[in-house]
């Protein structure tokens, strides 16, 4: 008898389990907050990518609720097709309108944002060179896409400049794909020095602002504002760089998003496959994210809380020396352990604590790590209870 063609799936599944990678989903009840209800008991919630706390808002409640009354509960096509409704150019107005683009083009996640504009941007005759720590859906869309791909060291505009230089004769296009802030270390991108590059070499830049988007700059706009005194990041130029980003994080709602120039996302209204052959973003998700960038804009007092529980939070767990706190530059901080099983042990004190903050491990990261989030609706006294309980470990 022959043995069954999907047996291997079992032995990896195993190896998983031997490594400490195996994971698990956890049901969180009720609305998203600061704290949450998990397994019956209330946790601090330092886990989450809801950054100024609009997911639980009321506002974008009835916001999505209004639009299932009018709309319906689904979109039933793709915008090409019967999925366009008023509410999608609505929200990519507004979105353009915080981005200081000419247009923006809204896409049903982040993940096909960035698969379809990076596979419509570039081919097989083209090039793509991508930081190492870049977002899954950054390294895919450039796989789909067909064109070669070279990552360069994590940040380091010294390599993007050599593998410039040897490669970037050898190709028609070249494009440039960077986080703004990177999702698991939460460092900030150098993003005026890979503007620079790219005048340098004609190379088009595509970063991806989902963690950035209504945290960073003036206004919330992100990293290309966060630069914006630069004037290789004047967005009226032709070298400005496509921005994508996501709607699901500090917007509290569904979606992904690229914004850029009019010439841009009329392109990828006309060539982007995961736009083309998806179903429009539902019509309460799309009312959810067009409220939410009101109150980003209307609200900035929204964001300084959230960086002033950030400042708070770093000053106290760097008076605990026995902890390795990864630099960053955003609402994302990164407590480093040595090894998996520590990592997973440190997890489990912090949630005997009430506290919900879980490990990070490979092949995700590099290392091993408990990934903590700051939101704008932590109170201090909360913040000072995470930290306490990390000088516990």
């Amino acid at each position: 008898m022959t043995s069954s063609p999907y047996a291997w799936i079992e032995q990896s599944l195993e190896t998983i389990h031997r490594a400490g990678w195996y994971r698990q989903t956890r049901a969180i009840s009720g609305r998203p907050g600061a704290t949450i209800e998990c397994d019956g008991r209330r946790y601090l919630n330092f886990a989450s990518n809801d950054y100024l706390g609009l997911a639980g808002d009321d506002r974008l409640i009835q916001a999505a609720i209004a639009a299932l009354q009018t709309y319906g509960t689904g979109s039933t096509g793709s915008r090409l097709l019967t999925g366009h409704r008023t509410l999608h150019r609505e929200l990519e107005i507004a979105i353009a309108s915080l981005k200081h683009t000419e247009d923006a083009i809204v896409f049903s996640s982040g993940y096909l944002a960035n698969l379809g504009a990076i596979a419509t941007l570039v081919g097989k005759r083209d090039l793509v060179l991508s930081d190492q720590y870049n977002h899954s859906s950054l390294r895919n869309g450039a796989i789909v896409s067909g064109a070669s791909v070279l990552e360069y060291d994590h940040c380091n505009v010294q390599d993007l400049k050599i593998k410039l230089s040897q490669q970037r004769t050898h190709f028609q296009h070249c494009l440039i794909l960077t986080d703004s802030i990177f999702s698991m270390d939460g460092d900030l991108c150098p993003l005026p020095e890979i503007l620079e590059l790219a005048a340098q070499f004609e190379c088009m830049v595509l970063v991806d602002e989902a963690h950035a988007t209504g945290v960073i700059g003036a206004t919330g706009a992100g990293c290309v504002e966060h630069f914006g005194g630069r004037s290789a990041l004047d967005t009226s130029r032709s070298s400005a760089p496509v921005q994508m980003g996501t709607l699901s994080k500090a917007i509290g709602s569904l979606g992904g998003y690229v914004a850029g120039s009019a010439t841009v996302i009329d392109f990828l209204r006309n060539r982007a496959p995961s736009w083309i052959y998806t179903t429009a973003l539902s019509p309460a998700d799309t009312a959810a994210a067009l409220e939410a960038i009101r109150i980003v804009q209307q609200e900035p007092q929204r964001r300084q809380q959230l960086w002033d529980a950030v400042t708070r939070l770093k000053t106290s767990l760097h008076h605990h020396a026995h902890l390795t706190v990864l630099p960053s530059q955003s609402p994302i901080l990164c407590v480093q352990f040595p090894e998996v099983k520590s990592a997973l042990a440190a997890s489990q004190a912090l949630q005997d604590q009430g506290i919900f903050a879980p490990a990070i491990r490979p092949p995700t990261v590099p290392t091993s790590r408990i990934r903590l989030t700051v939101m704008a609706t932590h109170s201090a006294q909360q913040i000072d209870r995470l930290a306490t309980a990390f000088g516990l470990l």
